[in-house]
């Protein structure tokens, strides 16, 4: 069930986009996660959609910003739990790449990239803050690949000494805590600003609508193959009329004639 837009917090997607798009915002909260300083970041587009062909599914990214090094970030927040995460940190990695080459770079000037999900759950289940990915030889793993890409998973739930005191308190608020430093009350500040602002209001009513009938389409849809599939059974037994088939099956006419002719071409 959606919430109410005067019920958001950070937590929930929209507003974590919203907030973040402010790298007065942004950077601090880089900053914190990563343990460096960010010298500036650049955002490509405030809402990056990068799809690689008509084909492909296409990704649309929470965060996507780029600093003055070479260096880009990518930031989800997931808050349901979703076993398949580990192969979709893999999948946007490799759109983020393809992204990046499609643009005519060459695969040498790929930049240093990070792919950060902010989960308020323990994938894991093993009580850490935070889980680091990087590629190593299994042989020896103080060899590293060396091929720029860090997958981070961050658990707002977990239990043990691991992060930083301001790394906690983030993941604290993040959880539905209240802010303990100057930053998570700014952080603070932002959501209550937002949920003031009628414009973010109406965009986020309007993407809720487009979410709704996504979904409506898609039962309408599903609806449609299933009475096309039983038509297809009854065309194939052969006992009914089409003008049966089409009463039965709650299709047009046009429908089943044309199921017929599709049927007798395989």
């Amino acid at each position: 069930m959606e919430k109410a837009f005067e019920e958001l917090q950070i937590k929930d997607d929209f507003m974590f986009s919203v907030i973040m798009r402010n790298p007065k915002f942004c950077k601090p909260f880089l900053e914190r996660i990563l343990g460096i300083r960010i010298s500036r970041i650049e955002y490509p587009k405030s809402q990056e959609t990068i799809d690689i062909s008509a084909d492909a599914k296409s990704v649309r990214l929470d965060i996507y910003v780029e600093d003055g090094k070479e260096t880009v970030y990518n930031i989800e927040m997931q808050t349901t739990e979703n076993r398949n995460l580990p192969k979709r940190t893999r999948y946007y990695q490799g759109m983020i790449d393809l992204n990046i080459l499609e643009k005519g770079d060459n695969y040498k000037n790929l930049k240093r990239s990070f792919v950060i999900f902010v989960c308020t759950f323990d994938l894991f289940g093993e009580g850490r803050h935070i889980y680091t990915f990087e590629n190593r030889c299994i042989q020896n793993l103080e060899l590293g690949l060396g091929d720029d890409t860090t997958k981070i998973i961050l658990n707002t739930k977990g239990t043990m000494d691991d992060v930083t005191p301001e790394m906690k308190r983030l993941l604290d608020f993040i959880d539905g805590k209240e802010p303990e430093d100057d930053f998570t009350r700014e952080l603070d500040e932002a959501v209550q600003s937002v949920r003031k602002n009628e414009k973010w209001r109406l965009d986020y009513m309007t993407l809720q609508m487009n979410y709704q009938e996504k979904y409506e389409q898609g039962i309408e849809q599903g609806i449609e193959q299933g009475n096309k599939q039983s038509a297809l059974r009854m065309i194939k037994a052969g006992k009914l009329s089409p003008e049966e088939i089409a009463m039965y099956s709650d299709l047009t006419l046009e429908q089943v004639l044309e199921l017929e002719k599709e049927l007798h071409q395989i």
